[in-house]
């Protein structure tokens, strides 16, 4: 499916993840400016040396940013102004994982326990604060122009109340929250609030190896473009406060 994005600038967080990637080459495809964002700028320059090879990279900016650090994502915000004049569109894809407390949490599932509190914490801070972090700095700008696409990048309602997949589910769940108030705190604005979902287990780092799946049967991370993609051009004008599950896309 191609959108026509010429006249949009839209920020990506988790932009070298498996899902972010995917995204940061669909809407540079479709025209869009894109600002990919990523913690790591190893992972960054691996990237933009890739999309140099497909002549797609003088649209892309490339920031290492924590969206865990407020002052961080400001930054973040006025460095796309000041490259591209505006902020059409802001993805907030960026996240921790569950391999983070251990690989085999999928069929070992977590306990309280074993959880550090600074893990709670720092999940909470990448997951769900780093969301609004980004919207807080992005939204004087959107509102400014009248125009604006928050895509929040959240998961299953499964994920989000399964036992044992703490920290990670209820963050994802506190973002579903925040999608649906600040949708209906913008209504009106011209900014808009949707949310996205794979649908299932998707291949990327975040299902590892010892998961009890095949990656030949995991969603695709680039099923994820398209709606994103729809949402960010001239169709998704008036849908806000809904939610978009790409495998059914």
């Amino acid at each position: 499916m191609s959108i026509d994005l010429s006249e949009r600038v839209i920020v990506v967080t988790g932009a070298a993840g498996g899902i972010g990637s995917a995204v940061v080459r669909a809407l540079l495809s479709d025209g869009a400016s894109v600002v990919a964002a990523d913690v790591s700028q190893t992972s960054l320059s691996v990237l933009v040396q890739d999309l140099e090879t497909v002549g797609r990279s003088e649209r892309l900016l490339d920031v290492e940013a924590d969206v865990s650090d407020s002052e961080a994502c400001a930054r973040l915000i006025e460095e796309t102004v000041a490259r591209f004049g505006r902020i059409d569109g802001l993805v907030n894809n960026a996240a921790l994982g569950m391999g983070l407390v251990r690989m085999d949490h999928m069929s070992n599932l977590v306990g309280i326990e074993e959880l550090d509190p600074h893990i709670w914490d720092r999940f909470l801070r990448v997951n769900l604060s780093g969301a609004w972090y980004m919207t807080r700095y992005a939204i004087p700008h959107m509102k400014a122009r009248g125009f604006g696409r928050i895509i929040n990048v959240s998961t299953s309602f499964f994920t989000m109340l399964r036992a044992g997949f703490h920290p990670y589910g209820p963050a994802k769940a506190g973002m579903e929250a925040m999608s649906a108030a600040h949708a209906a705190e913008f209504a009106g604005t011209g900014v808009t609030v949707n949310v996205v979902v794979p649908g299932g287990p998707t291949d990327t780092p975040m299902v590892p190896d010892q998961a009890p799946y095949k990656r030949e049967d995991l969603i695709p991370p680039a099923k994820m473009a398209d709606p994103i993609a729809w949402i960010c051009g001239e169709a998704g004008d008036d849908v806000t406060g809904q939610r978009f599950v790409a495998a059914n896309w």
